[in-house]
């Protein structure tokens, strides 16, 4: 019988919350997935919808045989760069407002805009030098949030207490305690991070943001027990009072403990709705123009970790899949799309279909297909997207690995598209470097959260982390693709730079 300490794991997805019993050494026991409602047309989502889910889901691992009596621990992890408005008991006043929110372009515009990279150069200087990263000026984030909230939406305001970040949001509904760390906050830039051991926000910081300091959670240190679980959401789930609530931690951070690249030099990518490379670093710095920074790390092992991201990247193949091919299975389209050469024909497909981030930030910049013939078949688009990805992370490769000082040999791959075998041989082809692919890719927030929660209790060794890891597959790449993958590369980043004046005319 096995009595591996459980921990109730809750990986909150913008696609809604995967909640999971997951042992500290990383191995999910049972987990559940619901997709959540997105209101589209306000880019928000109801947070007690999620806590519903939580509830009955955690109900439904304990009904089908999951042992309360070994569960530890819960764990948060999910989107950030979000903000729900809550009460003094953590009760949502107004939906959360999601990461892809621009309400408060407009106040964020007046405090932070300017020539520089759209920045003041006050603003901007400031920013770098405390917390390595600067708000939105174009209202995408938690700071455009809170003003948009505090300037137009009063009866909300009335009703708040607390602007907390999504994944702090359920660690409050779990524990009854307001609180973030400098990790958890990363996306709003008010905390000072030269000194990580300082958790608290900089005063200049939130000056310089205007915002109202008394809506902001408590900061505690990152990979620390916030306390116990309330007596009555043990009672509600039916899970000891002992159970402790971990601090809460963006996906980005989760991932990298699922992928077991915790120490310098480890690298993971991410590919799951949006995508990224990532790795820990020891030092805090920021690449503005490629929009890249160190951020506040785990707590454990080095202090930071690299930041980037671009918006689209599993969520090209579904739109494909709605838009033109609509009740088709996925396996039909990969199976479409493996039956056309690599390089699909020249045929290219640029994956900004709302937008970049890294390695350039232009939210008019827009998703096509280029160099189209009458030749071109739903396998040549199909594979175009899949290469469309790959070649925007390779875009994306190089400035992190040079903000790294080093050279990604293996990179450990995650997230939902990493379930496609011919999407991985495709990165590995176009990134011309070896991918390991963590088992069940799909659960890497869940496998995170578990692992997580065991190096802050101690329960797990930070040097065994990669170890515990399993790999499923491995991916070389193609030396006989290389030739056609430098062809299209060389003309990929053009076609943003060749195109950029053509998307702010219309798209502004």
């Amino acid at each position: 019988m096995n009595t591996s300490p459980l921990v109730l794991a809750v990986d909150l997805g913008s696609g809604g919350p995967k909640i999971g019993y997951v042992r500290v050494t990383g191995e999910p026991e049972w987990w559940w997935h619901e997709r959540g409602d997105i209101l589209a047309e306000s880019i928000s989502q109801d947070a007690n919808t999620w806590w519903t889910t939580i509830v009955t889901a955690a109900q439904r691992g304990l009904a089908e045989g999951v042992d309360p009596a070994r569960v530890v621990g819960v764990a948060v992890s999910g989107q950030w760069a979000s903000t729900v408005p809550v009460d003094a008991d953590g009760i949502p006043v107004g939906n959360c407002l999601m990461w892809s929110d621009t309400h408060g372009a407009k106040h964020s515009a007046k405090r932070f805009g300017g020539p520089i990279s759209g920045y003041d150069a006050r603003v901007l200087a400031t920013w770098l030098r405390r917390s390595g990263g600067v708000p939105s000026h174009t209202g995408s984030d938690p700071v455009s949030h809170m003003l948009y909230l505090l300037n137009d939406c009063p009866d909300i305001v009335e009703k708040a207490r607390w602007f907390i970040e999504p994944v702090d949001y359920v660690a409050m509904r779990f524990s009854g305690k307001a609180s973030a760390s400098a990790m958890s906050m990363t996306a709003a830039w008010l905390t000072d991070n030269r000194n990580l051991d300082k958790h608290e926000y900089d005063a200049k910081l939130v000056r310089m943001a205007g915002v109202d300091s008394s809506y902001l959670p408590p900061l505690v240190p990152a990979a620390s027990l916030i306390g116990a679980i309330q007596p009555e959401v043990a009672d509600l789930i039916g899970l000891p009072h002992t159970v402790q609530v971990v601090t809460s931690l963006p996906d980005l951070h989760t991932s990298t403990v699922a992928a077991g690249a915790i120490h310098e030099g480890e690298a993971h990518l991410s590919l799951g709705t949006s995508s990224w490379i990532s790795t820990p670093v020891a030092t805090k710095k920021t690449d503005i123009f490629r929009q890249m920074a160190a951020v506040p790390g785990l707590g454990v092992g080095p202090a930071y970790i690299l930041a980037n991201n671009q918006d689209n990247a599993g969520r090209c193949l579904e739109w494909f899949r709605a838009t033109m091919a609509p009740g088709m299975e996925y396996d039909d389209l990969v199976a479409a799309a493996q039956g056309v050469a690599p390089g699909a024909d020249k045929v290219i497909f640029t994956p900004w279909l709302s937008g970049e981030r890294s390695p350039v930030d232009d939210r008019h910049a827009r998703g096509g297909f280029h160099n189209l013939s009458l030749d071109t078949t739903q396998g040549h688009l199909v594979r175009a997207v899949l290469e469309g990805v790959a070649l925007n992370l390779r875009w994306l490769l190089g400035p992190s690995e040079q903000f790294a000082g080093t050279t990604f040999d293996t990179i450990r791959v995650m997230g939902g598209g990493a379930r496609i075998d011919l999407w991985c041989q495709i990165i590995a082809d176009v990134l011309d470097r070896r991918l390991e692919r963590v088992a069940e890719p799909l659960l890497g927030g869940l496998r995170g959260c578990g692992m997580y929660y065991g190096l802050a209790a101690g329960l797990v060794k930070p040097e065994d982390i990669r170890d515990l890891v399993p790999i499923d597959a491995t991916f070389t790449p193609n030396p006989d693709n290389r030739a056609c993958y430098d062809e299209l590369y060389a003309q990929f980043p053009k076609l943003h730079a060749n195109n950029k004046r053509f998307f702010t005319a219309l798209n502004t």
